[in-house]
């Protein structure tokens, strides 16, 4: 059950993360992602040293989706959860949204490349533009960090049916603080190399030293499981991997 303390404990820390880096959320995303859409996944693929495949099929291998269910893919950026979950299930009825209308055109032009249809939307997340209890299953990964997530979650919450399931996959600020400054270490290189063999734009140069802060400012695999047990989600699972760096989390919207 949603404890009262700790909702305002976490709205406390999601005005304090939002203060923090509203500027660049409001202010410079959008040129950042316009410019990393055309290499995105390559870049990922880099940077976790040819893991990041692997990451995505042990996220959606944690996904239970049946024929015909509603599936909303919330930040979908490329579309690759959204294409991983129609060859996992053909027939899903597969929605995207995303702020970035680049991200979405590469996403859109491969997903008909493989002659699939995903309904796109673009929008701000933090206010979904879809019914109340209308989708089976909405997923949510690598975009937490740029987010008030506690807002988003109730949203997924508010959109999923009673029952439906919400799958979150992000990187998670290690438990371990010596884990945590390792972690921080190595994106920090990543970020450089990457934007160098991709010759990333100014936009995407700048806010290297955003990223690392606001994984620092945001949730272990505890916190963040605790986060949704406050915003009312129920049955809530966690693994992580690689000592917490990265975590996989499934809730349910409780049975009315």
């Amino acid at each position: 059950m949603p404890n009262g303390e700790q909702v305002i404990a976490f709205n406390a820390r999601e005005d304090r993360r939002e203060q923090e880096f509203k500027q660049v959320w409001v202010e410079e995303l959008d040129d950042v992602f316009a410019d990393v859409a055309r290499y995105y996944d390559r870049a990922n693929y880099v940077a976790s040293l040819g893991l990041w495949n692997w990451f995505r099929k042990r996220f959606i291998s944690t996904i239970e989706v049946q024929s015909g269910q509603k599936a909303l893919d919330v930040c979908a950026g490329t579309n690759a959860i959204g294409i991983a979950l129609l060859k996992k299930q053909p027939d899903l009825q597969v929605h995207a949204m995303d702020r970035s209308k680049a991200m979405q055109a590469v996403g859109q032009d491969r997903a008909r490349k493989l002659g699939m249809h995903i309904d796109s939307t673009i929008g701000d997340v933090h206010t979904l533009p879809f019914p109340d209890n209308y989708f089976d299953v909405v997923t949510l990964q690598y975009a937490s960090r740029h987010l008030r997530i506690m807002d988003v979650a109730s949203e997924v919450r508010r959109v999923l049916k009673p029952g439906g399931h919400f799958y979150h996959c992000d990187m998670l600020r290690p438990a371990n603080r010596f884990v945590e400054w390792s972690y921080y270490a190595y994106l920090r290189f990543c970020l450089n190399f990457t934007a160098m063999v991709f010759r990333s734009s100014t936009s995407a140069h700048g806010c290297k030293e955003y990223f690392i802060s606001a994984l620092r400012m945001f949730y272990s695999a505890d916190e963040f499981t605790q986060l949704l047990t406050d915003v009312g989600f129920e049955e809530i699972s966690s693994k992580t991997i690689f000592s917490g760096m990265i975590g996989y989390h499934k809730a349910m919207k409780p049975l009315e």
